[in-house]
């Protein structure tokens, strides 16, 4: 019986993607969401291979997971980098874009969406030194933004660039990163 065979690649899928959710800071619940795997588990998995192993701290958050679409509103900035992520769903083919929107193209608790989660996460990242949202606040933006009743995403008139939407704003800012008073 060898690691290596192919009956037990789902579990090592499992681990590995538990391992990089952990190494994000993800909440146990949101790991568990994505692997299937205990609680108990999930904490053993982090005493034995991050807590005294890792070069940098990683830090586990407890508590309930971000819930409020207008945290990626609160500054200019932070707006603008939800968009980029919201780009970055799309690319990575968490969300397909149409017509109306953005459509769904995940399954939560599928281990391939779970990794194409943190590939666009990763991504962001990169693009973002330092990062403003953390990944409970992506995994949130790709939730709201595929049940459509928060947050939306629509396209500037003048440049093209991405925008995140605030669906239930009183007043709807039409506005860009192209320039003050660009038709959006």
């Amino acid at each position: 019986m060898r690691v290596s065979d192919d009956r037990y690649t789902r579990d090592r899928q499992r681990l590995d993607l538990a391992l990089r959710l952990i190494r994000h800071e993800a909440r146990t619940f949101t790991i568990r969401q994505w692997t299937g795997l205990s609680d108990d588990r999930i904490r053993k998995l982090y005493r034995s291979y991050v807590m005294n192993h890792d070069a940098r701290r990683v830090a586990r958050h407890r508590g309930k997971s971000p819930r409020q679409a207008a945290y990626f509103f609160k500054s200019a900035e932070l707006n603008f980098q939800a968009a980029q992520l919201a780009s970055l769903f799309v690319m990575y083919g968490l969300l397909d874009g149409t017509a109306a929107g953005v459509e769904a193209h995940y399954r939560a608790g599928s281990l391939d969406s779970g990794t194409l989660l943190c590939q666009a996460y990763e991504a962001y990242r990169e693009l973002h030194v330092p990062a403003n949202i953390s990944f409970e606040h992506a995994w949130f933006l790709l939730l709201a933004l595929s049940r459509r009743d928060e947050v939306g995403v629509s396209r500037c008139a003048a440049c093209g660039a991405v925008r995140l939407r605030d669906l239930l704003a009183k007043h709807k800012l039409d506005s860009c990163s192209c320039g003050p008073g660009a038709p959006c």
